[in-house]
């Protein structure tokens, strides 16, 4: 297939991908005759394809052997596009991976509750939110790692001082092994596409190059993850931690061989629903109703109880709703478990909801906004 490159109308900057050697385009949003100035021919490398992945814990069969920087074919798409209003944009993803041993049940409930709780309580214009699950009609709009690629660099592109974003994410999480060295536990954290066993995981590395790298002065992201094993899955270089007073301490995880994880000038923040080395849970046990991620739960249950106001209040009322409801019966077998520590077996750590950012701050002082 050929090559192609990335145009933007001067007029709306709508972006048109366009095989090599086009001396213009029309632009289907607007309207308007372009053309495009080629000194020199252009070429983009092929990309790589993705590590082998790492089992996942209580799954069997979970991922297939892949081949280490295996060539892939180039493709021709034209990048999603949306009209937003004010200084507020959303993408929330949520994958159930229907019809498959793995399959998870409260995942598009998820997105659907943060949906509403954006738009209610935090006034984000419906137009502004974009929603990636197996139920929606666009293709464009199916959680595959390609259109969770787009529509993550669609969310920070040209953001600017006073933008408020949001990035939530229920699904299967995982770990692959670390080849750069930047990771303490020798493991990159890694989110799950739809289509991860066709296409590879997406790697915590990239998100931060995505999603916190470019992000300017002035302007504000906040990171949702439901997921197992995403204590650092943003890569941020500060993680909250408690001392035995219980008073938050962060912990800097700058990669050892110095590669910057910060942003551009903003601020970046992340909760997530456990620790690098911990599952979470996707049960009815909190809401008693329907099936839910316990950290997506929490997190909105904390806000409609008023216990948001900081984000020291605001993550020790998650992690006190997900204790209470994942008490353990006096003699567990080996089922109840696996319902309360996250569906593993191994693992034998409770999950507890953790908080990370670009950089610290006090937790029982800074407000809570979105």
């Amino acid at each position: 297939m050929a090559e192609a490159e990335l145009v933007r109308c001067p007029n709306c900057r709508n972006g048109i991908w366009l095989p090599h050697g086009f001396a213009g385009f029309r632009c289907d949003y607007c309207g308007v005759h372009v053309g495009v100035r080629r000194p020199e021919p252009y070429y983009r490398p092929n990309p790589v394809g993705r590590r082998a992945i790492m089992p996942m814990p209580g799954v069997q069969n979970f991922n297939r052997p892949r081949h280490f920087n295996k060539p892939q074919e180039p493709t021709i798409a034209n990048p999603p596009l949306v009209r937003i209003s004010g200084n507020k944009r959303a993408v929330l993803c949520g994958i159930s991976y229907k019809n498959t041993p793995y399959e998870l049940k409260g995942c598009i409930n998820d997105v659907n509750c943060m949906k509403y709780l954006l738009t209610t309580r935090f006034n984000f214009p419906e137009d502004s939110i974009v929603i990636l699950t197996e139920e929606e009609r666009d293709s464009k709009r199916i959680p595959t790692r390609q259109n969770m690629q787009r529509w993550m660099r669609w969310l920070v592109e040209d953001c600017r001082a006073g933008d408020s974003l949001v990035f939530h994410y229920s699904g299967h999480g995982s770990q692959e092994e670390d080849y750069k060295g930047e990771e303490v536990d020798g493991y990159n954290e890694t989110l799950l596409p739809l289509d991860f066993q066709e296409t590879g995981m997406i790697v915590d590395d990239e998100m931060n190059a995505t999603l916190v790298r470019p992000l300017p002065p002035g302007a504000r992201l906040h990171a949702i993850i439901d997921a197992c094993h995403s204590g650092t899955v943003l890569d941020l270089p500060y993680v909250c931690v408690f001392n035995p007073s219980g008073k938050c301490v962060w912990e800097d995880h700058t990669p050892r061989n110095g590669a910057p994880k910060g942003t551009s000038g903003g601020e970046a923040i992340s909760f997530s629903g456990c620790d690098d080395d911990q599952t979470s849970a996707d049960s009815k046990v909190l809401s008693k109703i329907t099936s839910t991620g316990a950290m997506t739960f929490s997190f909105i249950k904390a806000l409609e109880k008023g216990e948001g106001k900081t984000y020291g209040t605001l993550l020790s009322s998650m992690r006190e709703s997900v204790r209470a409801a994942r008490q353990k019966p006096a003699k567990p077998t080996v089922l109840t478990n696996m319902l309360f520590e996250g569906g593993s077996q191994k693992q034998g750590k409770i999950q507890e909801p953790q908080l990370s950012s670009s950089y610290p701050f006090d937790i029982n002082e800074k407000p809570f906004y979105l």
